[in-house]
């Protein structure tokens, strides 16, 4: 069972045990006339009374309020309510009058208007518990649907990240496939090559990229494979710098983040008849992860459909899921360079 469940459990315990300290108290912030406090003895003849508060507290908590006022049946609810405590009243009454013996507990005559007195003030605490058998249901309801909402959302989101990352797998293998195409015809001894690198490429994209986080060193060990696969057919004319920490740390970070900024850079910043760049950079610093990437501007026009609607709104998305309120992202065109500039904190406290 998961903790929060626990803690809600505990929580309903408690605010039983809590109702009923009170009331096992109350013989003691009550005392009668000339005696401040209620011995064992007197004590002893207020538990019919606890069994009174407890038998309509219950059958309300159990029955009625379930039954009648949860369908709003109001009417119902209140009727029932005075049928319980009618005979719930009447039970005590007869209990002190003829099983309790008149020695032990002398009832002396009463003028009417104290017996009014007390069966009004017995009927308003019974309404009253009435009231917080209301509200400690209702409380109980509340929880139970705020779990299975939150329940409901962290499914729905956990279904939406894997189809988010799922989006990004096949557009992977798209590219590198094609590049791996275009390497039969310039060099068939280097395009084998390129297709043993995808295998292990792969291995990590479909198993071990599978779990919410991985180390920072795979995913930098990841990026290297992959500019070196895309970069290998790349002309002379294109400058690409690849800058990558040594010895990355062991921090954890989502999988498979970076990799569209790069894709992208491949895919729309090369022009095989014009002087290109390509400038790949990852660092740390303190709680962050910055990644940097710049490269020549040349878009691709309408006809060119590959990969389309992945890329930057997939990985928006992916990041405001995971990261909500710990990351930065900034893109766009400054003249003839695009920009990408993706900022995350992964430690577990927002920076």
């Amino acid at each position: 069972m998961p903790e929060s469940a626990d803690i809600k459990i505990n929580s309903g315990w408690l605010i039983h045990l809590a109702i009923w300290a009170v009331i096992l108290a109350m013989p003691f912030f009550s005392p009668q006339p000339g005696r401040p406090l209620h011995g064992g003895l007197d004590y002893s003849h207020f538990i019919p009374v606890i069994i009174s508060f407890g038998t309509v507290f219950y059958v309300n908590y159990f029955v009625l309020v379930r039954r009648f006022l949860s369908t709003r049946q109001t009417g119902r609810f209140i009727l029932w309510n005075v049928v319980l405590i009618g005979g719930v009243s009447l039970a005590v009454h007869l209990f002190f009058r003829y099983v309790l013996a008149p020695s032990a507990l002398p009832l002396p005559r009463r003028p009417l208007i104290d017996t009014v007195s007390f069966a009004v003030r017995n009927t308003v605490i019974y309404i009253v518990i009435v009231g917080i058998s209301v509200a400690v249901w209702m409380t109980a309801r509340w929880y139970r649907n705020e779990s299975q909402r939150k329940e409901m959302e962290k499914t729905q989101a956990e279904a939406e990240l894997a189809n988010l990352k799922n989006q990004v797998n096949p557009h992977f293998l798209f590219n590198t496939l094609n590049n791996i195409y275009s390497l039969i015809e310039i060099d068939p001894g280097l395009a084998r090559e390129a297709v043993h690198d995808l295998s292990g490429m792969l291995r990590y994209v479909l198993y071990e990229s599978q779990t919410p986080e991985v180390p920072l060193q795979k995913e930098c060990a990841f990026i290297r494979e992959y500019v070196k696969l895309m970069s290998a057919r790349l002309s002379p004319e294109v400058k690409l710098e690849l800058s990558l920490p040594g010895s990355p740390s062991d921090r954890q970070i989502a999988p498979l983040l970076f990799i569209p900024l790069v894709e992208n850079a491949f895919k729309h910043g090369v022009d095989p008849e014009q002087p290109s760049f390509i400038r790949i950079s990852l660092s740390e610093k303190d709680d962050y992860v910055l990644f940097l990437v710049e490269n020549s501007c040349f878009p691709k026009g309408e006809s060119d459909r590959s990969g389309s609607g992945i890329g930057i709104a997939n990985l928006s998305r992916r990041l405001e899921m995971l990261y909500p309120g710990r990351y930065s992202f900034e893109h766009g065109r400054v003249q003839s360079t695009y920009r990408s500039l993706l900022r995350i904190n992964t430690s577990r406290t927002e920076g």
